[in-house]
């Protein structure tokens, strides 16, 4: 780049900067559809209306925060009882649906000689089912928690890699498929839209199967799952194994795998889903512990991140849009420009040790050695989209 250029690509970053600068800030969701909430409906009345906005506010609190306990938060108790006031937009949608008819129970016959008819078979029957999706004002949630202290789990999320092997009531194991047991992936899909954790399946593919053999991953083999999960490069991983007993009780084992230490706990229940549930909850509890934050009012903390290979306006555009989505970036400045290399000031509600593991889910920012201490003045990093 020569020296009349990087003059003219200076100015049209600092021009470009007062733009961006004047707009207000906005969510930018990686998990999408964190503030909004679908719900059956039998009608479009007022009352129905009314229930549906409390359903979908607790929905929306428990993904925006990531855990359900926050529910019982006396504020945030008041606020359900007044939903609406949260309501941003509404839209109604149905679908028709089948379901099962209700037997015909047979009238008893008036005298012996006449012949009573047979219960008449269940059928299924073609019904219309109403939905209204409910969406908040992002804003005033986050305002809601600020206020009662409850933490916020940004959006930009740690994905979890989930294997899982089963093995039936013969003694025979297999790998989870949703072709063979799509019942279980629905409802870990369902429980990953419920809470707002990106969830990731594995192909299974030749490769799959050859670094992680069923017996392996059912023996909870540390180091083959590794090997296997590196070419998904997920933040996190979650295997686990299923034992289904003859007498209906599903018994099995977990490992979940995150900032490098593996965890072992067991499950056991009898309903397939309060089981798969149990061990989703816990890892959605623990992740949203470590990278969910109070947002506070008023203090900041101010961190440098200088980032190469910034060559374009729209190389920069599209840095600055994605520092702006990270939640704890209150405030973004720029302090220097040399060529492709800026240098950014920006005020955090958090440290910058929570910065770097953000930054770190995703791969837009490349660490350079130096980056990687967050006591270092500056974080250094490489611009890669």
């Amino acid at each position: 780049m020569n020296s009349s250029y990087r003059i003219k690509w200076s100015l049209l970053v600092v021009g470009w900067l007062v733009v961006l600068c004047l707009q207000p800030s906005a969510v930018a969701l990686q998990v999408p559809g964190l503030y909004s909430y679908q719900v059956a409906v039998s009608n479009d009345s007022d009352a129905e209306r009314t229930r549906a906005f409390g359903e979908a506010l607790s929905a929306v609190i428990v993904k925006v925060t990531g855990t359900e306990r926050w529910l019982q938060d006396p504020r945030v108790q008041r606020a359900l009882e007044s939903a609406q006031r949260y309501v941003e937009a509404i839209s109604y949608s149905s679908e028709f649906i089948e379901r099962q008819a209700p037997p015909v129970i047979p009238v008893e016959a008036v005298d012996a000689d006449t012949t009573v008819p047979a219960v008449e078979p269940a059928r299924s029957i073609t019904v219309e089912q109403r939905y209204v999706t409910v969406t908040f004002a992002a804003g005033l949630i986050n305002e809601l928690l600020t206020g009662a202290s409850v933490p916020i789990w940004d959006s930009n999320r740690p994905s979890v890699l989930v294997w899982m092997v089963i093995q039936d009531t013969t003694g025979d194991r297999r790998l989870l498929t949703q072709e063979t047991d799509p019942e279980i992936v629905d409802t870990i899909r369902q429980f990953s839209t419920n809470r707002g954790l990106p969830l990731i399946f594995p192909v299974l593919d030749f490769e799959d199967r050859r670094n992680l053999p069923v017996d392996a991953l059912w023996s909870l083999d540390e180091t083959a799952i590794r090997i296997a999960s590196e070419r998904y490069g997920a933040d996190t991983i979650l295997s686990g194994r299923l034992l289904l007993t003859a007498s209906g009780e599903k018994v099995g084992l977990w490992q979940f795998i995150f900032q490098n230490q593996a965890t072992v706990f067991d499950g056991f229940d009898v309903d397939l889903q309060a089981y798969l549930n149990a061990p989703l909850d816990r890892i959605t509890n623990q992740l949203a512990s470590y990278f969910a934050i109070v947002p506070a009012s008023t203090d900041q903390n101010y961190v440098r991140l200088r980032v190469e290979g910034v060559d374009d306006l729209q190389a920069y555009s599209a840095l600055l849009t994605y520092v702006r989505t990270l939640g704890l970036v209150r405030s973004v400045a720029m302090t220097s420009i040399d060529g492709a290399r800026l240098e950014l000031e920006l005020g955090l509600q958090g440290s910058a040790q929570q910065l770097l593991e953000l930054i770190a889910l995703d791969r837009d920012l490349l660490p350079i050695t130096a980056s990687r201490n967050s006591e270092d003045p500056v974080l250094h990093y490489r611009w890669t989209r």
